[in-house]
Formats: structure tokens, sequence, C-alpha cells
């Protein structure tokens, strides 16, 4: 790379002063009228809830924050990010991918990782997808240049790919060469602003939180939480250190609600019904009612009707949950059975056409088999 790299600071920088004539033009363009027709931001990726509601996680335009502690699972996050957004489709049931097909294709920059676990990100994504090579994602492993270097290539990388829609950059402390300095702060968030308006795409960058608070790390920290559409934390959960919990810290669009993945035979996977997994010991939860109850309770309401929905299923659910355990003093609240009812439906037992249309009753797996088993 070049000495004359054009993201050095110098200690002295000389301004060349505009005329009067180029700044009134420059203004003249940056002008916002209340009477022109602008059309909203196009969507990079979203989150769909059990309502079939959509939150947007990030649009075309702006940037995203992830933070997190160090080895809270931020990179298999992305993973799904990413996956959802190449395959541009509903990926476990909750990441949807919103990239128009003039802008489909993802950068994916690893600015820590060595080859062989950037490689493993990237399998992960293959996996997740069902896509053997895929043709819209770019994966770098950028650790072994230096912080110019990586600037510099991320830039190259936009300006020869227009179709480019989502930016990755996993580890953004390393595209500076202090993650303190004010002033290399505040040019990265400039640089992310002008990047993604003048690209017309998304980008998403990585970074961890202070080790004894919840803040992300340093003045670069600070001035991306302010500068950003959406930021969303990633953390293990204190009870069980196998749950990473996802929780929006800031967004600009509708705030999706906390959810959480596990891994499961490497890859990530949803944990629906995580609050009951770190309950307190003492204290009845849904996660311990026996499955098959569950069923024979939906089993019981759709013998009344074919279809409910989203809002009839939660009130009648939670009428017959109750009047089965409340007189044991096992009765629960609507959240709890909003938690159940979204368990039934990651497993099969309710089945949904598509986002708000009405559920249908599903077939218990094993039913045949656990016959025996059941309590009935």
């Amino acid at each position: 790379m070049s000495d004359k790299s054009v993201f050095k600071i110098p200690e002295k920088r000389e301004v060349k002063l505009k005329t009067p004539e180029e700044l009134n033009k420059i203004l003249k363009s940056l002008l916002i009228n209340p009477n022109d027709k602008l059309p909203p931001p196009l969507k990079a990726w979203a989150t769909i809830d059990e309502n079939g509601d959509e939150s947007v996680m990030g649009t075309l335009e702006n940037f995203s924050l992830i933070i997190g502690k160090a080895k809270s699972r931020k990179s298999f996050f992305i993973g799904i990010a990413v996956s959802a957004s190449i395959s541009n489709k509903l990926l476990l049931g909750k990441f949807k991918g919103c990239l128009p097909d003039d802008k489909n294709e993802v950068l994916y920059f690893d600015t820590e990782q060595g080859k062989y676990h950037v490689q493993l990100s990237l399998k992960r994504i293959c996996e997740l997808t069902g896509i053997d090579v895929p043709t819209n994602l770019k994966v770098y492993g950028l650790r072994s240049k230096s912080t110019e270097e990586r600037l510099e290539l991320i830039e190259h990388c936009l300006k020869e790919n227009p179709k480019v829609g989502l930016v990755i950059i996993d580890g953004v402390r390393d595209i500076v060469t202090s993650i303190n300095d004010e002033a290399e702060a505040t040019k990265i968030g400039n640089l992310f602003l002008n990047w993604t308006e003048v690209h017309k795409m998304h980008l998403i960058a990585v970074l961890h939180q202070n080790k004894n608070d919840s803040n992300a790390r340093g003045h670069l920290g600070s001035e991306l939480v302010n500068k950003a559409e959406t930021v969303l934390s990633v953390n293990k959960d204190s009870k069980d250190k196998n749950i990473s919990i996802v929780n929006a810290e800031q967004c600009r669009n509708k705030e999706p609600e906390p959810f959480a993945f596990e891994i499961i035979g490497g890859l990530p996977q949803l944990v629906a019904n995580y609050e009951m997994r770190v309950k307190p010991a003492n204290k009845l939860e849904p996660y311990d009612i026996n499955d098959y109850d569950k069923y024979r309770i939906l089993e019981g309401l759709f013998r009344k009707q074919n279809t409910y929905s989203y809002g009839d299923l939660v009130a009648i659910f939670k009428d017959e949950f109750n009047k089965k355990y409340k007189g044991a003093g096992k009765g629960i609240g609507m959240n709890k059975i909003k938690e159940i009812i979204s368990v039934c439906k990651n497993k099969g037992w309710l089945l949904q056409e598509k986002p708000k249309a009405p559920y249908t009753l599903g077939k218990f797996n094993g039913l045949e088999e656990n016959e025996d088993d059941c309590p009935f």
C-alpha cells in the first residue's frame, strides 16, 4: 500500500478554503425540502416475531453496531445475519434477508481471526443457508494487514462492486490505531456514514464491550453508538452459559424483543424458552411441564375449531392451561403462555402458512412411539 494513504491523519492539516460560490453549490445539494417526496431507505435485514410483526434491523445508507463481551458468540450471531442476507429468505423462523436484487452481495471482513477460523465461520454460513459456495458472498481475513491497509482494502472493495448491499467488519477496533483517540473515532464514524450513503449499502460493525461494564469500548464505541441506526448487544446468560441473549440497546426503527440462541451441532439455533431454562430452581415454569401435556391441551383446543388467530390461541390456551394446573397452585401468566406457544410452533405442533396467518394443529413428533409414556 502507498505511504500516501488517504486514511492517515496528519498532525497538521492544511484546509483549502472554498469560495462562497462553491459553498452555496454544496449547500444547495444538501438542502432538505418538505415538499420533496423522499422514499424511505430500503431494508437490509429484519427480524420477525411470533405475531408475524417485522422489526427492521438495518437499512441501506445506515450502519449498525454489534457489541458484547469477549467470547459471547458475536460472530455466530453475525453468521445468522449474513446467512439471512445472502439467501434472502426467512432463516431459523425469525431472521429475514431483505436486500434488493441489484444490491444483494455481501462483503464480510474479519480482522481478528486467522484463516482457519475465518473459514469455519464461512462454513457455518454455508451450512445454515444450504448453499455450498455462495456466489454473492465474499469473506476476507484481514488480520495480517496493517490498520491503514485494512481500511484501504475495504474501500477498494466497495468501489469495485456496486452490487454490495451489506458489509460486515468483525473487529472494528482493528481499523484504528487507538480505540481512545477521539480524532480517529470521529474519522471512522464519519467514514461509515460516508460509505453507507455513497455506496447505498448497510454496514454492520462488531466491537467488544468494556470488561467492567456494558458500554462499547473506548471513544470509538461512544462515537459509533451515537451514529448507529441500531445497536445490539450479545452476551451469555449469567445462569446458563450455553445461551447467548441478544438485546436491542437502541433502534431508530421498531425495537425487536430480546431473543436468545445456543450452539447445537456447531450451528446457532434459537432458544424459544430461554427464560424458562434459567429460572430459579424453586419456581415452577412452563419448561417443567411435560411436552405431551402441552400438546394434549392444543389437541383439545383444535377439536373445537380448526384454526385460531394468534390472539385467540393465546387467550384460550391460557384458560385451558390454568384449568389444568391452577388448582395445584401452578397458574401461569400471559407472557409464559406466549413462550409455550412459541415452543409449540418451533417444534412443529402449531403450523402457520405465512406470517399473520391462522394457526392449525401439527403432529406431535414420535406420538406413536411415546404413547406408553403418556400421562393420560
